[in-house]
């Protein structure tokens, strides 16, 4: 029985662990190749400790294990060359683009006017300008493809309502949905569809660390991971403390399959009841 993406390609950025691995391992699942790229380095002003290249390799292992082929690259979706030069061979080696994910992301969290210029512009040059970058070098293939395709770019639902802390992050992943507007506009006339998902809290080493256990539990002098679970769980609608990885995959599997053959242009939420609350 063919997958829901059966002899397609995606590319992944961000892929090394977290919601990156599980979108390559998922969309590998319904028969999907991937092009698989990160950093795998530490990020200066971010609190946790970066993806690694033993983490990557192990992201090219899971997809192998369900007989699916994969190309991976260490790349910085701060450096287009980088990205480019990673996609290119990867396209080369496996026939095609179909499906693009831009997820690649940091978090970091600070009162607006106390974060420094570093941290402003590395938030902005990764989150928003990341996501830029790997539409431009992308989007040349995907129509050269000549049948379509799909464009996920992973913003968060504090792309569509605000947090206090983070207003660095709010406001990279509010352009990330103003982008993903204006290319699907601009894609619609080669059959690609473009959109977002926007997930809550995701049980990745980018929530679960010191500094975003601080931030939710200020009174807290310690704060745990069960205390984060509390007061993350009050910011959610749904008797949850977070959503998992693979609540954001099957997001992305479904917009990247012929199942959302006609939703471009769309925001879609994996929170919850977050927005609602």
């Amino acid at each position: 029985m063919a997958g829901r993406v059966d002899g397609k390609v995606a590319f992944i950025t961000g892929a090394a662990r977290g919601q990156g691995r599980s979108h390559a391992v998922r969309l590998a699942e319904e028969g999907a190749d991937i092009i698989a790229v990160d950093l795998c380095a530490e990020v200066e002003t971010t609190d946790y400790a970066g993806a690694t290249p033993d983490d990557l390799a192990e992201t090219v292992a899971m997809v192998e294990k369900v007989g699916r082929r994969i190309v991976a690259a260490e790349a910085d979706v701060r450096d287009t060359e980088s990205l480019r030069a990673a996609l290119d061979r990867g396209v080369a080696e496996l026939g095609r683009l179909d499906i693009v994910v831009a997820n690649a992301g940091i978090l970091s969290n600070g009162p607006s006017h106390e974060l420094t210029e570093q941290t402003w512009g590395e938030m902005i040059d990764i989150n928003l300008s990341g996501v830029w970058r790997t539409c431009k070098v992308a989007i040349p293939h995907l129509v050269a493809t000549g049948d379509g395709g799909s464009v996920i770019l992973v913003s968060s639902v504090a792309g569509l309502r605000s947090y206090s802390g983070v207003s660095h992050y709010v406001s990279a992943k509010h352009g990330v949905v103003g982008l993903m507007k204006t290319l699907a506009q601009e894609l619609a006339p080669h059959r690609v569809r473009v959109n977002t998902v926007n997930p809550t809290q995701v049980d990745t080493p980018m929530i679960q660390n010191e500094s975003m256990y601080h931030l939710f539990c200020p009174d807290i002098p310690n704060p745990t991971r069960e205390d984060f679970g509390k007061a993350s769980s009050d910011t959610i609608l749904l008797p949850i403390d977070w959503v998992e990885s693979i609540d954001v995959s099957n997001a992305v599997l479904f917009l990247a399959s012929e199942e959302a053959r006609y939703i471009t242009g769309v925001a879609l939420p994996i929170d919850a009841g977050a927005l609602v609350l």
